[in-house]
Protein backbone atom coordinates (compact mmCIF):
# COMPACT_ATOMS: atom_id res chain seq x y z
CA UNK A 1 0.00 0.00 0.00
CA UNK A 2 1.17 3.51 -1.12
CA UNK A 3 -0.20 6.81 -0.01
CA UNK A 4 -3.30 7.94 -2.03
CA UNK A 5 -2.82 9.01 -5.65
CA UNK A 6 -5.47 11.95 -6.26
CA UNK A 7 -7.57 11.28 -9.64
CA UNK A 8 -7.98 14.59 -11.70
CA UNK A 9 -10.58 16.78 -11.23
CA UNK A 10 -14.25 15.44 -12.67
CA UNK A 11 -14.63 16.54 -16.50
CA UNK A 12 -18.21 18.15 -17.79
CA UNK A 13 -19.85 14.64 -18.58
CA UNK A 14 -18.55 13.16 -14.83
CA UNK A 15 -19.94 15.97 -13.37
CA UNK A 16 -23.45 16.10 -14.49
CA UNK A 17 -23.56 12.34 -14.15
CA UNK A 18 -22.39 12.56 -10.38
CA UNK A 19 -24.42 15.90 -10.24
CA UNK A 20 -27.93 15.98 -12.09
CA UNK A 21 -29.51 18.75 -12.64
CA UNK A 22 -33.00 18.32 -10.85
CA UNK A 23 -30.91 17.26 -7.63
CA UNK A 24 -29.63 20.13 -5.23
CA UNK A 25 -27.29 19.13 -2.85
CA UNK A 26 -27.96 19.86 0.54
CA UNK A 27 -24.60 18.72 2.90
CA UNK A 28 -21.84 16.55 2.62
CA UNK A 29 -18.54 15.23 4.60
CA UNK A 30 -12.77 13.25 6.35
CA UNK A 31 0.27 13.74 6.04
CA UNK A 32 0.17 17.26 5.38
CA UNK A 33 0.59 17.83 1.81
CA UNK A 34 -2.53 14.96 0.53
CA UNK A 35 -4.29 16.41 3.42
CA UNK A 36 -3.71 20.02 1.96
CA UNK A 37 -4.47 18.72 -1.58
CA UNK A 38 -7.73 16.60 -0.68
CA UNK A 39 -8.60 20.10 1.07
CA UNK A 40 -7.86 21.89 -2.82
CA UNK A 41 -9.83 19.20 -4.42
CA UNK A 42 -12.88 19.24 -2.60
CA UNK A 43 -12.77 23.16 -2.94
CA UNK A 44 -12.05 22.80 -7.00
CA UNK A 45 -14.94 20.05 -6.50
CA UNK A 46 -17.94 22.35 -4.55
CA UNK A 47 -16.74 25.63 -4.81
CA UNK A 48 -15.67 25.50 -8.88
CA UNK A 49 -17.16 23.19 -10.18
CA UNK A 50 -20.87 23.16 -8.80
CA UNK A 51 -20.87 26.24 -6.77
CA UNK A 52 -22.04 24.67 -3.64
CA UNK A 53 -19.68 26.51 -1.16
CA UNK A 54 -19.04 29.78 -1.24
CA UNK A 55 -15.50 31.53 -3.02
CA UNK A 56 -15.15 33.45 -0.28
CA UNK A 57 -15.87 33.07 3.81
CA UNK A 58 -16.28 35.67 6.83
CA UNK A 59 -16.50 32.77 9.27
CA UNK A 60 -16.76 29.25 9.93
CA UNK A 61 -20.41 28.95 10.52
CA UNK A 62 -21.66 26.98 7.57
CA UNK A 63 -18.72 24.61 8.12
CA UNK A 64 -18.74 21.92 11.04
CA UNK A 65 -14.98 20.84 11.87
CA UNK A 66 -14.29 18.12 14.31
CA UNK A 67 -11.52 15.65 15.07
CA UNK A 68 -10.55 12.74 16.95
CA UNK A 69 -8.18 13.65 20.07
CA UNK A 70 -5.17 12.43 18.30
CA UNK A 71 -2.76 15.08 17.03
CA UNK A 72 -2.39 13.40 13.50
CA UNK A 73 -6.61 13.78 12.86
CA UNK A 74 -6.86 17.57 14.02
CA UNK A 75 -3.35 18.57 11.47
CA UNK A 76 -5.76 16.51 9.01
CA UNK A 77 -8.73 18.78 9.45
CA UNK A 78 -6.64 22.16 9.51
CA UNK A 79 -4.59 21.18 6.46
CA UNK A 80 -7.82 20.57 4.67
CA UNK A 81 -9.51 23.23 5.61
CA UNK A 82 -6.90 25.33 4.56
CA UNK A 83 -6.45 23.60 1.06
CA UNK A 84 -10.22 24.31 0.72
CA UNK A 85 -10.57 28.16 1.93
CA UNK A 86 -6.79 29.27 2.10
CA UNK A 87 -5.84 32.57 3.52
CA UNK A 88 -6.75 34.30 -0.38
CA UNK A 89 -10.36 32.81 0.21
CA UNK A 90 -10.99 34.39 4.06
CA UNK A 91 -11.90 37.71 4.84
CA UNK A 92 -8.99 39.54 6.54
CA UNK A 93 -10.79 39.81 10.21
CA UNK A 94 -12.16 35.86 9.85
CA UNK A 95 -11.93 34.64 13.21
CA UNK A 96 -10.37 31.24 14.15
CA UNK A 97 -12.73 28.43 12.76
CA UNK A 98 -13.48 25.88 15.86
CA UNK A 99 -12.70 22.23 15.36
CA UNK A 100 -14.73 20.45 18.03
CA UNK A 101 -13.08 17.41 19.54
CA UNK A 102 -15.91 15.32 21.85
CA UNK A 103 -15.16 13.44 25.55
CA UNK A 104 -13.87 9.70 25.03
CA UNK A 105 -16.84 8.58 26.10
CA UNK A 106 -19.22 10.54 23.85
CA UNK A 107 -16.69 10.28 21.25
CA UNK A 108 -18.40 8.22 17.68
CA UNK A 109 -15.12 8.80 15.38
CA UNK A 110 -13.52 5.57 16.78
CA UNK A 111 -15.52 2.28 15.74
CA UNK A 112 -15.48 -0.10 19.12
CA UNK A 113 -12.73 -2.45 18.55
CA UNK A 114 -6.78 -17.83 14.75
CA UNK A 115 -3.35 -17.58 14.41
CA UNK A 116 -2.39 -21.09 13.24
CA UNK A 117 -2.53 -21.36 9.66
CA UNK A 118 -0.21 -21.38 6.28
CA UNK A 119 -0.84 -17.81 5.84
CA UNK A 120 0.75 -16.89 9.70
CA UNK A 121 3.23 -19.36 9.13
CA UNK A 122 4.47 -17.96 6.25
CA UNK A 123 4.77 -14.50 8.03
CA UNK A 124 6.57 -15.99 10.69
CA UNK A 125 9.00 -17.36 8.53
CA UNK A 126 9.32 -13.40 7.07
CA UNK A 127 9.96 -11.63 9.97
CA UNK A 128 9.50 -13.47 13.15
CA UNK A 129 13.46 -12.77 13.89
CA UNK A 130 13.17 -9.50 14.43
CA UNK A 131 9.93 -9.90 16.50
CA UNK A 132 10.61 -9.38 20.43
CA UNK A 133 11.65 -12.68 21.76
CA UNK A 134 11.53 -13.68 18.04
CA UNK A 135 7.98 -14.30 18.46
CA UNK A 136 5.63 -16.03 15.94
CA UNK A 137 4.04 -13.43 14.30
CA UNK A 138 0.24 -13.55 15.20
CA UNK A 139 -3.48 -11.24 15.17
CA UNK A 140 -2.47 -10.30 18.60
CA UNK A 141 1.34 -10.56 19.03
CA UNK A 142 3.11 -7.63 20.20
CA UNK A 143 3.42 -5.69 18.04
CA UNK A 144 0.14 -6.60 16.90
CA UNK A 145 0.07 -7.94 13.01
CA UNK A 146 -2.34 -4.16 12.31
CA UNK A 147 0.48 -2.59 13.65
CA UNK A 148 3.19 -4.13 11.36
CA UNK A 149 1.22 -3.60 8.18
CA UNK A 150 1.05 0.46 9.71
CA UNK A 151 4.83 0.18 10.20
CA UNK A 152 5.27 -1.01 6.95
CA UNK A 153 2.74 1.60 5.32
CA UNK A 154 4.67 4.20 6.71
CA UNK A 155 8.15 3.23 6.00
CA UNK A 156 6.65 3.24 1.86
CA UNK A 157 5.19 6.82 2.37
CA UNK A 158 8.23 8.48 3.78
CA UNK A 159 11.25 7.24 1.43
CA UNK A 160 14.19 4.72 1.55
CA UNK A 161 15.91 6.14 4.35
CA UNK A 162 13.22 4.94 6.79
CA UNK A 163 13.15 1.41 5.32
CA UNK A 164 13.01 -2.16 7.32
CA UNK A 165 14.40 -5.21 6.17
CA UNK A 166 13.52 -6.38 2.95
CA UNK A 167 11.53 -9.05 3.93
CA UNK A 168 8.46 -6.78 5.51
CA UNK A 169 8.20 -5.71 1.81
CA UNK A 170 7.78 -9.55 0.24
CA UNK A 171 4.60 -8.89 -2.47
CA UNK A 172 2.73 -11.80 -0.83
CA UNK A 173 3.35 -11.37 2.67
CA UNK A 174 1.72 -7.48 2.43
CA UNK A 175 -0.78 -9.23 0.71
CA UNK A 176 -1.61 -11.82 4.09
CA UNK A 177 -0.97 -9.14 6.05
CA UNK A 178 -3.65 -6.98 4.65
CA UNK A 179 -6.15 -9.55 4.17
CA UNK A 180 -5.81 -10.61 7.26
CA UNK A 181 -6.24 -7.30 8.86
CA UNK A 182 -8.53 -6.00 6.78
CA UNK A 183 -10.72 -9.69 7.95
CA UNK A 184 -9.67 -9.17 11.89
CA UNK A 185 -11.29 -5.14 12.00
CA UNK A 186 -13.98 -5.23 9.44
CA UNK A 187 -15.46 -8.79 8.73
CA UNK A 188 -17.95 -8.60 11.88
CA UNK A 189 -19.77 -6.02 10.47
CA UNK A 190 -21.06 -8.05 8.14
CA UNK A 191 -22.33 -10.73 10.14
CA UNK A 192 -24.53 -9.06 12.71
CA UNK A 193 -26.91 -6.14 13.11
CA UNK A 194 -26.07 -5.54 16.58
CA UNK A 195 -22.10 -5.66 15.70
CA UNK A 196 -22.91 -2.92 13.23
CA UNK A 197 -24.91 -0.84 15.60
CA UNK A 198 -22.46 -1.03 18.63
CA UNK A 199 -19.37 -0.34 16.25
CA UNK A 200 -20.47 2.33 14.10
CA UNK A 201 -23.80 3.42 14.22
CA UNK A 202 -23.32 6.03 16.95
CA UNK A 203 -21.53 7.68 14.24
CA UNK A 204 -23.65 7.07 11.23
CA UNK A 205 -26.32 8.07 13.55
CA UNK A 206 -24.80 11.85 13.97
CA UNK A 207 -24.46 12.13 10.06
CA UNK A 208 -28.03 11.04 9.43
CA UNK A 209 -29.27 13.38 12.22
CA UNK A 210 -27.64 16.17 10.92
CA UNK A 211 -29.28 15.06 7.34
CA UNK A 212 -32.25 14.76 8.60
CA UNK A 213 -32.00 18.45 10.67
CA UNK A 214 -31.21 19.74 7.21
CA UNK A 215 -34.48 18.26 5.71
CA UNK A 216 -36.40 20.14 7.96
CA UNK A 217 -34.90 23.57 8.23
CA UNK A 218 -34.71 22.93 12.23
CA UNK A 219 -32.47 25.59 13.79
CA UNK A 220 -30.04 22.99 14.96
CA UNK A 221 -29.41 20.73 12.37
CA UNK A 222 -29.27 18.14 14.26
CA UNK A 223 -26.66 18.48 17.16
CA UNK A 224 -25.38 21.73 18.47
CA UNK A 225 -21.92 21.45 19.09
CA UNK A 226 -20.45 24.78 18.99
CA UNK A 227 -20.97 26.62 22.20
CA UNK A 228 -20.89 30.67 22.39
CA UNK A 229 -19.61 33.04 24.62
CA UNK A 230 -22.33 32.84 26.87
CA UNK A 231 -22.88 29.18 26.05
CA UNK A 232 -25.84 29.69 23.86
CA UNK A 233 -25.88 29.80 19.94
CA UNK A 234 -25.39 32.87 17.82
CA UNK A 235 -22.95 33.40 14.52
CA UNK A 236 -19.33 34.12 14.23
CA UNK A 237 -17.60 31.88 16.59
CA UNK A 238 -20.64 31.82 19.00
CA UNK A 239 -22.60 28.69 17.40
CA UNK A 240 -23.08 26.62 14.61
CA UNK A 241 -25.39 27.93 12.04
CA UNK A 242 -27.02 26.77 8.28
CA UNK A 243 -24.07 24.53 8.45
CA UNK A 244 -23.72 23.30 4.94
CA UNK A 245 -20.21 20.98 4.88
CA UNK A 246 -19.00 19.37 7.71
CA UNK A 247 -15.44 17.72 7.85
CA UNK A 248 -14.22 15.23 10.53
CA UNK A 249 -10.79 13.99 11.10
CA UNK A 250 -10.89 10.45 11.92
CA UNK A 251 -9.12 7.02 11.16
CA UNK A 252 -8.63 4.49 8.79
CA UNK A 253 -10.56 1.66 10.87
CA UNK A 254 -13.70 4.53 10.78
CA UNK A 255 -13.80 4.72 7.27
CA UNK A 256 -13.91 1.12 6.75
CA UNK A 257 -16.19 0.71 9.16
CA UNK A 258 -18.78 2.84 7.81
CA UNK A 259 -18.40 1.60 4.41
CA UNK A 260 -18.23 -2.09 5.69
CA UNK A 261 -21.83 -1.76 8.03
CA UNK A 262 -23.24 -0.52 4.66
CA UNK A 263 -22.16 -3.71 2.68
CA UNK A 264 -19.80 -1.54 0.61
CA UNK A 265 -16.42 -2.83 1.29
CA UNK A 266 -16.13 -6.23 0.18
CA UNK A 267 -12.62 -7.23 -1.05
CA UNK A 268 -11.61 -3.90 -0.45
CA UNK A 269 -7.78 -3.30 0.89
CA UNK A 270 -7.55 -1.48 3.86
CA UNK A 271 -8.04 2.43 3.48
CA UNK A 272 -4.66 4.45 2.00
CA UNK A 273 -3.18 7.43 3.70
CA UNK A 274 -5.55 10.60 2.95
CA UNK A 275 -8.66 7.99 2.16
CA UNK A 276 -11.74 9.17 3.12
CA UNK A 277 -15.50 9.10 2.31
CA UNK A 278 -18.32 11.76 1.17
CA UNK A 279 -21.58 11.93 2.45
CA UNK A 280 -23.75 13.86 0.74
CA UNK A 281 -27.61 14.74 0.68
CA UNK A 282 -29.37 15.58 -2.52
CA UNK A 283 -33.20 17.27 -2.92
CA UNK A 284 -35.19 16.58 -6.03
CA UNK A 285 -35.63 20.35 -7.16
CA UNK A 286 -39.47 19.55 -8.09
CA UNK A 287 -40.17 18.86 -4.49
CA UNK A 288 -40.93 21.67 -2.54
CA UNK A 289 -39.63 22.14 1.27
CA UNK A 290 -42.03 20.90 4.31
CA UNK A 291 -40.76 22.01 6.84
CA UNK A 292 -41.99 20.72 10.61
CA UNK A 293 -43.51 22.64 12.82
CA UNK A 294 -41.29 22.99 15.76
CA UNK A 295 -42.04 20.94 18.86
CA UNK A 296 -40.91 21.06 23.04
CA UNK A 297 -41.81 17.48 23.65
CA UNK A 298 -38.34 16.42 24.86
CA UNK A 299 -34.86 17.73 25.84
CA UNK A 300 -32.59 18.36 22.83
CA UNK A 301 -29.01 15.76 23.03
CA UNK A 302 -25.81 17.18 24.07
CA UNK A 303 -22.40 16.04 23.88
CA UNK A 304 -21.24 19.32 25.99
CA UNK A 305 -20.58 19.59 29.54
CA UNK A 306 -23.76 19.32 32.06
CA UNK A 307 -22.97 23.77 32.28
CA UNK A 308 -24.54 24.23 29.06
CA UNK A 309 -28.03 25.73 28.73
CA UNK A 310 -30.89 22.98 28.31
CA UNK A 311 -32.84 23.57 25.25
CA UNK A 312 -35.70 22.14 23.43
CA UNK A 313 -35.56 21.01 20.00
CA UNK A 314 -36.90 22.43 16.56
CA UNK A 315 -37.60 18.94 15.14
CA UNK A 316 -39.76 15.74 15.55
CA UNK A 317 -37.98 14.01 13.50
CA UNK A 318 -34.52 13.78 14.13
CA UNK A 319 -33.22 10.47 16.04
CA UNK A 320 -37.17 8.93 16.00
CA UNK A 321 -36.79 5.22 15.06
CA UNK A 322 -38.55 4.66 11.55
CA UNK A 323 -41.57 2.21 12.82
CA UNK A 324 -42.65 5.49 15.00
CA UNK A 325 -43.06 7.58 11.90
CA UNK A 326 -46.39 9.04 10.94
CA UNK A 327 -47.24 8.63 7.70
CA UNK A 328 -46.89 13.10 7.36
CA UNK A 329 -43.39 12.50 8.78
CA UNK A 330 -42.29 10.09 6.49
CA UNK A 331 -43.61 12.19 3.63
CA UNK A 332 -41.02 15.16 4.60
CA UNK A 333 -38.44 13.28 3.66
CA UNK A 334 -39.31 11.71 0.54
CA UNK A 335 -37.54 13.09 -2.70
CA UNK A 336 -34.53 13.39 -0.63
CA UNK A 337 -31.40 11.10 -1.93
CA UNK A 338 -28.20 10.56 0.26
CA UNK A 339 -24.98 9.34 -1.83
CA UNK A 340 -21.52 8.39 -0.64
CA UNK A 341 -18.54 8.76 -2.55
CA UNK A 342 -15.37 6.82 -1.45
CA UNK A 343 -12.04 8.34 -2.45
CA UNK A 344 -13.52 10.54 -5.28
CA UNK A 345 -15.37 7.07 -6.14
CA UNK A 346 -19.26 6.77 -6.09
CA UNK A 347 -20.69 3.93 -3.84
CA UNK A 348 -22.95 1.57 -4.63
CA UNK A 349 -25.19 0.49 -0.88
CA UNK A 350 -26.43 -3.19 -1.58
CA UNK A 351 -29.45 -2.27 0.85
CA UNK A 352 -30.19 0.49 -1.31
CA UNK A 353 -30.38 -1.33 -4.89
CA UNK A 354 -34.22 -2.83 -4.30
CA UNK A 355 -36.89 -0.94 -6.14
CA UNK A 356 -37.75 2.48 -3.98
CA UNK A 357 -34.62 2.61 -2.77
CA UNK A 358 -33.01 4.84 -5.17
CA UNK A 359 -32.98 7.44 -7.39
CA UNK A 360 -34.40 5.63 -10.65
CA UNK A 361 -31.82 5.24 -13.02
CA UNK A 362 -28.66 5.56 -10.38
CA UNK A 363 -28.30 3.00 -7.69
CA UNK A 364 -26.00 5.22 -5.83
CA UNK A 365 -28.33 8.17 -4.99
CA UNK A 366 -30.06 5.82 -2.24
CA UNK A 367 -34.09 7.21 -0.57
CA UNK A 368 -32.86 9.43 2.62
CA UNK A 369 -36.26 7.65 4.15
CA UNK A 370 -33.37 4.27 3.63
CA UNK A 371 -30.66 5.33 5.45
CA UNK A 372 -32.40 6.57 8.61
CA UNK A 373 -30.05 5.33 12.12
CA UNK A 374 -32.87 3.20 13.62
CA UNK A 375 -34.15 1.51 10.63
CA UNK A 376 -32.99 -1.67 11.29
CA UNK A 377 -32.12 -2.54 7.88
CA UNK A 378 -29.89 1.26 7.58
CA UNK A 379 -26.63 -1.11 7.72
CA UNK A 380 -28.26 -4.13 5.97
CA UNK A 381 -25.92 -6.12 3.85
CA UNK A 382 -28.78 -8.04 2.43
Amino acid sequence: MTALVPREPYSDKELRTLYPANLELQLVQIGRETTLALGERLRHLYVNQINFMPRIISNADMIYLRATPMPRALDSVQQSFVGMYPASARIASFPPPTVITRAAADETLFPNEGNDSKEMDYLSSLISKWMPDAQRVAVDSHPRLSGIMDTVNSTLAHGPKTRLPSAFYDTKGREIIDKIATEEWFSGYKESEEYRKLGIGALVGDIVTRMVGSVERSDNKGLLEVPSVDNDSGKGRKGEIGVRFGMSGCHDTTLAAILSSLGAFDEEQWPHFTSHVAVELFKDRSIKAQPLEPTDSAPRQSFLSSSRKKTKPSSVIVRKPMHEFTTGEQAKLQGYFVRMRYNDRPVTIPGCKMPGKHMEGDETFCTLVRTHPTSGNMVSNK
